[in-house]
């Protein structure tokens, strides 16, 4: 290789570290985002809930790098294969970690809302389920880095204990609420929470599916999904 061809090629492994070390930074703290927003909720903690609202911006200000930095890697590298593959996953990435971002938002933003007296029960669910969805966030990402198709499959199929613990709350929340109509306002903001969970799980699978397609070439196969109600 001449010494131009070597120059060329340390630039792309350089532009693919820093985008794989950007998609990690927004990975961690949209993983912070979601033990934050669930620590503010059971503390009932206003003032925890409005940093977390204020600090997603940077979330998106790191959207927005990923996708400059994708957008100059394919311009001026012209990856092909694989590489191209992972580029353009990256971007699909990046949006679904931005979005998983907002979901924790939603949840910070709710704190208010919500009467948590008299909810432990609820709340413990909801922080198992919580729990899940942001280890899937955690593995899926450290998946993507190895591109681990194997890793990537086993993340796909935790999205059924997710969906399990929604259909859980679902049913605890509509049964309180019909026995406690005074309750029904508060209720309905946690069922939010729980749907917001749940698709953070779903939104991990997306990631997962990307990973396999990126390191085998291939879509993954589709897995059977139960019925969840509808909020």
């Amino acid at each position: 290789m001449n010494l131009a061809g070597e120059h060329t090629l340390s630039a792309f492994d350089e532009d693919m570290t820093r985008l794989r070390a950007l998609l990690s930074e927004m990975g961690g703290r949209a993983e912070k985002a979601i033990d934050d927003a669930m620590a503010a909720l059971v503390a009932h903690d206003l003032d925890a809930s409005a940093r977390i609202i204020a600090e997603d911006i940077e979330i998106d200000r790191l959207e927005i790098e990923v996708e400059r930095l994708a957008v100059q890697i394919i311009t001026l590298r012209a990856p092909v294969a694989d590489d191209l593959r992972e580029v353009i996953a990256a971007l699909k990435v990046a949006s679904v970690v931005e979005r998983i971002g907002d979901y924790a938002k939603n949840i910070a933003k709710r704190v208010a809302a919500i009467e948590v007296s008299g909810r432990a029960q609820v709340l413990t669910v909801l922080n198992a389920m919580a729990e899940v969805a942001s280890e899937m966030l955690h593995d899926v990402l450290n998946a993507f880095a190895a591109r681990d198709a194997t890793a990537a499959v086993e993340i796909n199929q935790r999205d059924s204990a997710v969906d399990e613990f929604y259909n859980a709350i679902f049913r605890m929340l509509v049964s309180f609420m019909m026995e406690n109509p005074q309750s029904i306002s508060s209720g309905a903001h946690l069922l939010f929470v729980a749907k917001n969970l749940e698709r953070m799980g779903d939104h991990a699978t997306n990631i997962a599916e990307m990973i396999y397609y990126v390191a085998t070439g291939s879509f993954m196969p589709e897995r059977e999904r139960g019925e969840l109600p509808v909020v």
